[in-house]
């Protein structure tokens, strides 16, 4: 079954708001009009969008609430990747040519910071303090998970804490903050917003793992981007951190991350070769799989309605993400 098939009941919903997405980048400048419409129309699940939506169905659901928190996170989620695209160098996004690749750097970090703008100007019409300064809170931790990312690049003697840490910042903060504000924005009582909250955070830990697995198990073109582009960017995974515990594995990373040519895909095939083949990559599924049963508990103090089925069900579909 195909992931939109789970919430298809959201379908009409979801198309208002990402005509909504679309209306708010627009732009009287030429190019940041292109370079934001390109990048939205190379697609994406429109995940975070879907957990808002669910979230407001616990308690007061309007849509026109709903969609003001929907899009200013699309927009944060959408921002992040131009952004991601500069740093990692990358040149291709779900398939298509980046915004860096296609214009340069500068053009991008600029069209990354009128859409980080937009978002903000977005969810000013929703009248609640408290969401404001989450929303605020969460683009903080997000920044932060960047810069770690930054920091910890070709670095071998990173822990596990300093894993979850930065993937929290990076990915589940952001999902969680969905839940989160969803369930703000529909006045849902704060036992069932924490809940949501905690099955946001769960969830994103471990599509997180699982996205970092499937860059050493899934094909380029499943990917759409060369499989085990992060370790050519020099990031340490869960893989390649489980890995490292191996003394040999880790001076045969630190020799090839020191050597003064730029990484290419030959130099690090070996390393490749090795983490899909000791284990690492079955760990890790196994610590994902540790976040989605604590997703699932934090579910089990909801009430039992059908957005209650279908945040189980993208959790199950996430679980199954093994290619």
């Amino acid at each position: 079954m195909k992931l939109a098939m789970i919430y298809s009941f959201l379908k009409q919903d979801l198309y208002k708001i990402e005509e909504a997405v679309n209306e708010t980048i627009q732009s009287e400048n030429p190019v940041l009009r292109e370079a934001s419409s390109q990048l939205l129309k190379a697609g994406g699940k429109r995940i975070r969008p879907v957990f808002v939506l669910l979230a407001g169905k616990f308690g007061d659901y309007n849509l026109e609430r709903m969609k003001a928190v929907a899009v200013s996170l699309e927009l944060i989620h959408t921002a992040s990747l131009v952004h991601d695209d500069v740093i990692d160098e990358a040149e291709l996004r779900r398939g298509e040519p980046t915004i860096k690749s296609k214009w340069d750097n500068r053009i991008a970090m600029y069209t990354g910071d009128y859409i980080f703008a937009r978002s903000l100007e977005n969810l000013s019409t929703l009248d609640n303090p408290r969401a404001h300064q989450i929303l605020a809170k969460t683009m903080v931790e997000l920044c932060l998970g960047e810069i770690e990312q930054i920091q910890d690049k070709y670095n071998v003697e990173q822990n596990f804490r300093n894993y979850l840490r930065r993937i929290k910042r990076k990915t589940a903060i952001l999902i969680a903050a969905s839940c989160r504000l969803g369930a703000i924005a529909a006045n849902v009582s704060k036992e069932e917003e924490l809940a949501l909250y905690r099955y946001g955070y769960y969830v994103g830990m471990s599509y997180q793992i699982i996205d970092d697995v499937l860059d050493f198990t899934a094909s380029e073109k499943e990917l759409g981007k060369p499989a085990g582009s992060d370790l050519l960017q020099g990031n340490i995974t869960l893989p390649v951190l489980f890995s490292l515990e191996d003394s040999k594995f880790k001076e045969q990373t630190q020799h090839v991350f020191s050597s003064n040519t730029e990484l290419t895909s030959a130099a690090i095939e070996p390393l490749i070769n090795e983490i899909q083949s000791n284990g690492s990559i079955q760990r890790s599924l196994a610590i994902s799989d540790q976040y989605l049963n604590k997703a699932y508990e934090s579910l089990e103090q909801l009430p039992n309605i059908r957005a209650k089925q279908t945040l189980k069900g993208i959790a199950k579909y996430i679980g199954k993400r093994r290619a």
